[in-house]
């Protein structure tokens, strides 16, 4: 398949001085690492469920910034690409191709919102602890 987008990891200047690529498809997002040993993972676009961006202040000034990404991939999970190039750019088009991809493939993903568990103990709030009132 044709590459729409590549880059690599660059270091605290932007240089691309690194073993880490990244490689962008239609459908998948290709991350490969290492030099001596090579591991390549790959994403398909719509398992991807939500993006954001970070750029701190030294990356400012090396023009570059990191994307996380939120996925349903069993090996992945969430992941990060690191220190790239037009971090804003590449975010736009992943965000594009991946809701072309989900429209393709029919993918919905439904967010369940609760405050059953406000205070995260485990333990619906709802339920009273008061169950034998002897009064």
């Amino acid at each position: 398949m044709d590459e729409i987008w590549h880059d690599r990891k660059r270091n605290f200047m932007g240089w691309p001085w690194s073993f880490t690529r990244y490689g962008l498809t239609k459908e998948l997002l290709t991350i490969k690492t290492g030099f001596f040993t090579t591991r390549e993972d790959e994403v398909r676009l719509y398992r991807i469920t939500d993006i954001s961006m970070t750029v701190t202040l030294g990356q400012k000034l090396a023009k570059i910034g990191t994307l996380k990404c939120c996925s349903a991939d069993k090996t992945l999970g969430d992941f990060e690409i690191k220190n790239i190039r037009d971090p804003k750019k590449v975010k736009a088009l992943l965000s594009e191709l991946i809701e072309k991809e989900r429209a393709a493939k029919r993918v919905t993903s439904r967010e369940y919102f609760s405050h059953d568990d406000a205070d995260h103990d485990g333990i619906p709030d709802d339920i009273d602890d008061d169950t034998d009132n002897d009064d």
